[in-house]
């Protein structure tokens, strides 16, 4: 079984998790663009039993663009966000991709709001929900 960590900048806050994700995802929407300051999110959704956080993290809660509350959890000294929750996926974690420092990382297989992605970036995983 595959153990990768992930961690903020400073390395105050981690999460360590046991397993394969469920999903890996981009996203093009404008919320998950704002929390990346890029172009899209890469991100990875793991069943919270698989997932152990490490050190103190700040929360802070927003409504999504479809009326759904979205849970972000950073690092207090770095501002790094590590992991978060979607009220649409109980009991799923997800973590940006960025975070675990990983070139290998499995690519994504999902597009979410695809019809955002800028016109200068192609397509990057078929269109799935």
């Amino acid at each position: 079984m595959s153990v990768r960590e992930a961690s903020c900048a400073c390395g105050k806050l981690t999460a360590h998790v046991e397993g394969e994700p469920v999903r890996v995802s981009v996203c093009q929407c404008l919320d998950c663009k704002r929390r990346t300051g890029s172009a899209f999110a890469w991100n990875a959704v793991f069943p919270a039993e698989q997932v152990r956080i490490e050190g103190d993290f700040t929360t802070f809660e927003r409504g999504s663009e479809d009326g759904f509350w979205a849970r972000h959890h950073f690092c207090p000294a770095c501002g790094s966000t590590v992991f978060y929750e979607i009220e649409r996926r109980p009991g799923m974690i997800s973590i940006p991709v960025g975070v675990f420092s990983d070139p290998d990382f499995p690519a994504p297989t999902v597009e979410v709001y695809g019809e955002r992605r800028p016109a200068w970036l192609p397509e990057l995983a078929p269109t799935q929900e």
